[in-house]
């Protein structure tokens, strides 16, 4: 028997024959499992899909929801500016002149027209007096001693916040009680309290 040198194509031809020779069976496997891997990845490929799809629909709905929130912020001053008209025309003085009268009445009309609008287009106002006081929503512009409040309470609200659906707009200025001894010669003094983080 001769013997056949070892040529680049006689070794191809034995790895060919290898192959064919491995059992059907690990054939089989082999391929189930590559089956198993491509299926995989492809059902990875569907959730990162639906994924990217979902976070686009979010993004979306956020940007609707609050494209007017720097419109809404500039409108929150005027309402501001309405309560302090308002208010700047003493019950007494109102109620003797027919013109202030008139002039009140037509002022509070505008103010709740402007707050319906606020709350058609999910602008709250955040009025936390009596309420604990909460970073998210307010910021101390100073603490009270001896309110009768517990410690943290909301005992005057300064300027009113808002939020635009659940983001803030403006954070309500707030006094906050103060912790502290009813002896305390201090008492009911405004202390300034730093809220720069």
């Amino acid at each position: 028997m001769t013997e056949t040198p070892n040529t680049p194509e006689t070794e191809a031809a034995a790895e060919t024959a290898d192959i064919e020779i491995a059992s059907p069976e690990a054939r089989i496997a082999e391929l189930e499992a590559e089956v198993a891997k491509f299926k995989d990845q492809a059902l990875r490929a569907l959730a990162e899909q639906e994924n990217v799809r979902r976070r686009a629909q979010r993004d979306r709905e956020d940007a609707l929801k609050f494209a007017t929130s720097g419109f809404a912020k500039d409108l929150v001053s005027v309402a501001d500016n309405l309560r302090r008209a308002i208010d700047s025309v003493p019950d007494a003085q109102a109620s003797s002149s027919d013109l202030l009268k008139n002039l009140v009445s037509g002022v509070s009309a505008t103010e709740r027209e402007l707050l319906a609008s606020f709350e058609r287009n999910g602008i709250k106002a955040v009025n936390p007096l009596d309420q604990k006081f909460d970073h998210n929503l307010h910021q101390a512009i100073f603490e009270v001693e001896n309110t009768g409040k517990p410690a943290g309470a909301v005992v005057q609200v300064l300027q009113t916040g808002y939020v635009l659906h659940d983001r803030l707009l403006r954070p309500a200025m707030v006094g906050v009680a103060k912790g502290g001894s009813e002896g305390d010669p201090a008492a009911g003094q405004h202390q300034h309290v730093d809220t720069s983080v």
